[in-house]
This record gives C-alpha cells, structure tokens and sequence, in this order.
C-alpha cells in the first residue's frame, strides 16, 4: 500500500472528470451528479460533500464520497459515506480500511464525528469499527439495506 496515495478531491480539479466517470461506472450515478457534487465540495466552507480517490501513479485504485444522504428518507442519519469501491487487483491490501480511516478522520477534524453508511454487505465494516445500526428501505432498492454508524472519539 505503500504507493497508493489518497488524495482529496476538494483542491485538485484536474482529477474531477475522471473521478465523475470512474464513480459513474461503479455506481450507475450519472457522471454530471458526481462533478456537480465535487464543485460544490470546492465551494462550500462545510463538511460535506467530500470526495477521494486512492491512486496508484495515475491509475485509479479506489474511491469513496461523503455525502448528506445516500438516497434514503431519514434525513436525520447524516452525513453519508457512500461510493465506497476498491478495484479488485487492490483488494485485500487494507485500501478500503484506508479510505474509511481517513474520511472519519477528516470528518471529525471538520466537526462531523459522526458518520452513516448504507450496504448489502454484512461484518465487512465492522472490521473498521462501524456498528449496525438497523435496516432501512433505501429509495429504489427493492430490499432493505444495513445502516451502519461510527463515531470518531
């Protein structure tokens, strides 16, 4: 993991385009929400939105955003960490660990320690010291997803 850098999208908009594009294919977002998303994070004096990528040279590795709501009705589990992916050769090498880390730590230095996600996956965030919270109908997901929460002390 040594060559793999996490860089803040916030401050490099060179890598805005690309990020909107790998994150589009990923998720199945239009790329336009993603760069809308990522000029805003460039604007705004708030925590949120934030966008990161983890590269390896100019090759991106993976990725993960922080947004006020991953497309669900409880307004109040705010912000979101969403878009979470690790490309598959960079699987297994602590990267996902990695990009969580250091969102909760930024998140806590600008004063939001407190952090939610919504997945399908089970016991792989709570390897990261997250907790499941409860389900919750996400909008457009025909089935219930986990809600999970951390708090950075």
């Amino acid at each position: 993991m040594s060559q793999i850098e996490i860089l803040p999208l916030r401050g490099h908009p060179e890598w805005w385009e690309a990020a909107a594009g790998w994150f589009s294919g990923k998720w199945g977002v239009p790329r336009e929400e993603y760069r809308r998303s990522m000029a805003e994070a460039q604007r705004t004096r708030a925590a949120v939105p934030r966008w990161y990528l983890a590269l390896d040279g100019a090759r991106i590795a993976g990725g993960i955003g922080v947004i006020e709501n991953d497309f669900h009705p409880h307004r109040d589990l705010r912000p979101n960490v969403c878009a979470l992916f690790v490309e598959p050769p960079y699987r297994g090498r602590g990267l996902a660990g990695a990009l969580l880390q250091t969102v909760c730590r930024e998140m806590q230095a600008l004063g939001e320690p407190t952090l939610y996600l919504l997945t399908d996956h089970t016991r792989f965030y709570e390897r990261y010291g997250w907790q499941y919270l409860c389900m919750l109908q996400a909008d457009g997901d025909p089935a219930p997803c986990r809600v999970y929460v951390h708090t950075e002390n």
